[in-house]
Order: C-alpha cells, then structure tokens, then sequence
C-alpha cells in the first residue's frame, strides 16, 4: 500500500477527520487508496495553540501522547490541485483547514477521502515521498 509520512499533530488530524486537505510542495498524479503515517517528529508548540489544542484534547490526545512513527489511517487521494492566487484572496479552503495547512500560492492541496483511523496504528519507519507498506492489516 502506498503511504505518506505526515508530521504530528497534522497526521492525527487527518486521522480524526477535522482535516481534509494535505497541503505540499509537490504535484502527484497519483489517485488512491493512501495510508497516513505519522513521523517521528511532533510539533509540540503548535499543539499547544488554538485550535490545535481544543481539537486534539475533544479526542483525548496532547503534545506528549500522539501516536509517532506508526501509520494511523488510510484514506483515498482524491485529487490534487495547484493553490492559486485567486483562491487564496478569496479565502479558499476557510475555517480550520485553512489555519491546518500551508496554502502559499503555488503549493499543491491534496484532497483526502474516505479516511479510516486505525484502532491499533501500525508501526512503520516512514520515509520522504511515497513509500510502500508491504500489507496493511491492523495488527490485534
């Protein structure tokens, strides 16, 4: 399976829903099935500002408890599109997902579909880019 290493809080989100967009300073081509690994390295600073905060604690997580170097979710990539000046003058995405990514005119927003988190996250070393999980099961 194909899968992205995403850094903590933003893999979690993605996890939990209340991210839908994967922001990047690539194009894919790419449309699929995705997992969603969380790195090694966790943002704390920025889980401890609004409303990163009040989002991971409505879902009982903080800076110091978020899963790191497992994949959390699977999702399906369903597009990509090049964030525009238009767009960001008129406020595109909005609300929260806004504020969740990086939305510099000329970077790439990846949509996200059909997230599933996994109840048991599965540990995973990660790497930059895509990368392949051999078989993803969750482990009991």
């Amino acid at each position: 399976m194909k899968c992205l290493t995403i850094r903590q809080p933003w893999a979690t989100l993605i996890a939990l829903g209340e991210k839908q967009i994967e922001t990047r300073s690539w194009r894919t081509s790419y449309r699929g099935t995705l997992a969603i690994h969380a790195g090694m390295q966790v943002n704390k600073a920025i889980c401890r500002t609004e409303p990163y905060q009040s989002l991971l604690a409505r879902h009982g997580f903080t800076a110091d408890n978020l899963p790191v170097g497992r994949i959390v979710a699977t999702s399906r990539l369903a597009d990509c599109c090049e964030v525009t000046l238009q767009q960001v003058q008129q406020g595109w995405p909005g609300g929260n997902e806004y504020i969740f990514g990086n939305y510099t005119e000329g970077r790439f927003a990846w949509k996200l579909e059909e997230v599933v988190p996994l109840v048991h996250p599965i540990p995973a070393k990660g790497r930059l880019g895509f990368w392949e999980y051999p078989v993803l099961e969750e482990e009991d």
